[in-house]
């Protein structure tokens, strides 16, 4: 993870607990996600509990495919280009290339009486956000050294095909655009870059079903054909490519029939999935901050910029929820990340935007944040009410439970649960706030990674244990395939009590890291390994722990503590550089002035390193996030307040201010003041 992006805004256990964070029901598509699941045409046999008509008392279907129509697709995409560098050496070359994609769709479909269909659809694909995926072609000379990416690829198409009940198969073909970007790497180290947008044409073949009144799944593949690129550097290198690209891709369509009582299902919103087994919800956030210049009478590799800095994060997800069969669960949350974080996402162990990645997408970028299956046992006895949400089917289940999940996933979305410091979409932004800041999780640079956990649940406690692949070193996107040699152990109690009247929780966790990492103390003893602590890599144990506090004082007030807390002898594989933090802090329901909806959080932590990771960083060295060359030493210290100001049932207007004072534990440095305005929107 070593980045930001981490999305711990699930909490999902319920148990009794009046004031626990109920999710709306809600169910849209939001452009800009990819997407695709086919399995749940085999689900849509129930009706929404909350509509007056049950599947039963329903006539056959009636698909009205005439109308617009919105929707989400993701798959994967590449192809092949030849180019050419002159300068005036020349070189020359072939690459394949390739990866998932995700993307968004919409068009118009017009059925004749006889069954052909007529449509026209616009496209937009992204690549993913692994690097590589996105690079069309690399050449090299003497005195150049070319990277080609793409951004994206989209297409205005028409659609012809013939559609008999609720199947629809078609051939497409139109016009089709590819932006670009190409790098120029000099001898000198400077770099030189050109934007370029290429035209071509697209054609393919697909597959719908109507697997409900208004929902489709489709399958679909295009071929594209650009023009001839070509580009001229300042420098005076001159590099051409021809370039076609191919994609196999699923999608999900929301239809927005003409004559809705011709579906024989009452559409109660744009939104209404209309069936009890599946659910699918989205969310988007835009998150910018910027903060005045500060004093720094020095900077390093990782430092904060003392001047005047404004970044920006933009994030669209959904959330595609399926009930397989009693108890059994799978989850697809298909998401598109853009935008930066100060300085690459450094200068400040608990940097100050959740949202922030170090990957630093420019476009959007798609990623499957979430692919896990969930089975539910239960044990009998008293029952409660599931709220369905981002991660949660509606339904009853036993009190008394046994849970197991595994897949693709956030640690965070099962242990160290928040009911007021833990989603930086809604809530506190702060790395050090809405996560424990010691607790160094295992995550890939967005935070996700791969595990399986267990949970037994009780009225009055829960017992959660898990084990998660680790990242092969700091800071990346690959895992270490030795299980169980290396990996991640979680172990986690909550006890939940009332205090005069009022409910509350008490966590403890504990966790051990097995990874290949460096020591600090190894890299200081050894002049001649230059601070590099990669030459000490070796197989090592990390081990720390978390407690943490929830209490509600009254029906609009609640409280929150966080101590964690890590050996800090290894290098931080994949949170933040903190071996100890101290957070707290207040959340504050706007009822008292007329405003329910409306939160006021407080908040605050202090993040301190520990000896050898201290003298390591004041050596010189680099940690993941900090690094100024030279510290004088203090602990970082992190105020932050917001107001999230309710616009209506759908969107959240936050304002968020931060101080932050000695950042990167560097006294010499700062404070700096941080302002955030933060856009979210839940469907």
């Amino acid at each position: 993870m070593t980045s930001a992006a981490y999305y711990p805004f699930f909490n999902r256990r319920s148990d009794n607990n009046p004031n626990i964070r109920l999710r709306r029901r809600t169910a849209i598509l939001l452009g800009g996600v990819a997407l695709g699941t086919l399995s749940l045409a085999g689900s849509a046999a129930g009706a929404d509990p909350n509509a007056s008509i049950t599947a039963k008392d329903l006539p056959p279907r009636v698909i009205e495919w005439t109308g617009l129509y919105f929707g989400a697709h993701a798959g994967f995409g590449g192809g092949r280009s030849a180019a050419a560098i002159s300068d005036p050496a020349l070189a020359i070359g072939r690459n394949d290339f390739g990866g998932l994609i995700g993307g968004a769709q919409g068009g118009y479909n017009l059925r004749l009486p006889s069954g052909l269909l007529l449509g026209a659809e616009a496209d937009i694909s992204f690549p993913s956000y692994i690097g590589s995926n996105s690079v069309v072609s690399k050449l090299a000379t003497a005195r150049s050294d070319v990277m080609q990416q793409w951004d994206f690829i989209g297409s205005a198409r028409g659609r012809i095909g013939y559609a008999t009940g609720p199947w629809l198969a078609y051939a497409t073909g139109g016009f089709a655009f590819a932006r670009e970007r190409y790098l120029n790497d000099l001898p000198s180290s400077d770099r030189e870059k050109a934007l370029d947008t290429r035209f071509g044409w697209v054609a393919g073949l697909g597959l719908e079903y109507a697997f409900a009144p208004h929902w489709s799944a489709r399958i679909e593949y295009l071929y594209y054909r650009f023009d001839e690129t070509s580009v001229q550097f300042p420098s005076a290198a001159h590099y051409a490519a021809t370039m076609d690209f191919q994609s196999v891709r699923i999608g999900l369509n929301r239809r927005l029939s003409l004559n809705p009582a011709s579906a024989n299902l009452p559409a109660v919103s744009l939104t209404d999935p209309e069936s009890d087994r599946w659910e699918v919800h989205g969310q988007t956030t835009y998150l910018g901050q910027g903060y005045p210049s500060f004093p720094a009478p020095y900077s390093g590799a990782n430092s904060l910029t003392p001047d005047t800095q404004y970044k920006a994060t933009w994030s669209n997800s959904l959330f595609l929820n399926a009930r397989l069969w009693d108890g059994g669960e799978v989850y697809y949350n298909p998401e598109l990340l853009q935008g930066f974080g100060f300085n690459d996402t450094v200068g400040v162990a608990g940097f100050t935007n959740g949202e922030a990645q170090r990957s630093n997408f420019p476009y959007p970028h798609y990623n499957t944040s979430r692919l896990f299956v969930r089975q539910t046992f239960g044990l009998g006895g008293e029952q409660e009410e599931l709220e369905g949400g981002l991660a949660q089917i509606a339904g009853k289940a036993d009190i008394s439970r046994l849970t197991l999940q595994a897949g693709k996933f956030a640690v965070l979305d099962v242990f160290d649960g928040n009911d007021f410091a833990k989603d930086t979409r809604k809530d506190f932004i702060n790395w050090a706030l809405w996560a424990p800041g010691a607790f160094d999780y295992s995550a890939d640079k967005v935070g996700l990674s791969y595990g399986v956990t267990a949970e037994l649940n009780q009225k009055q406690w829960a017992l959660r244990s898990g084990y998660f692949l680790i990242v092969s070193e700091s800071n990346s996107n690959s895992f270490d395939a030795h299980l169980f040699e290396r990996g991640e152990y979680l172990l986690e109690l909550e006890t939940r009590y009332s205090l005069l009247g009022q409910p509350g929780k008490l966590r403890a966790i504990g966790w051990l890291n097995s990874a290949y990492m460096g020591s600090y103390r190894d890299t200081l003893n050894n002049p001649a390994l230059n601070l590099d602590i990669a030459l000490t890599r070796a197989g090592r144990i990390k081990y720390g722990y978390v407690f943490s506090v929830e209490q509600v004082v009254t029906d609009d007030v609640g409280l929150f503590g966080r101590w964690s807390w890590n050996d800090g002898r290894t290098e931080i594989m994949s949170f933040t550089d903190i071996d100890a933090s101290l957070a707290f802090g207040t959340s504050i329901k706007g009822i008292r002035w007329g405003r329910p909806d409306d939160v006021i959080g407080i908040g605050s932590a202090i993040n301190a390193l520990s000896r050898d990771h201290r003298d390591f960083i004041a050596a010189g060295g680099l940690g993941i996030l900090i690094g100024d060359g030279q510290l004088n030493y203090s602990r970082e210290r992190v105020l932050e307040t917001y107001y999230a100001f309710a616009l209506n049932k759908w969107f959240t207007l936050t304002a968020d201010y931060q101080l932050v004072t000695n950042p990167a534990y560097n006294a010499d440095r700062g404070p700096v003041h941080v302002f955030s305005g933060r856009l979210h929107g839940e469907f």
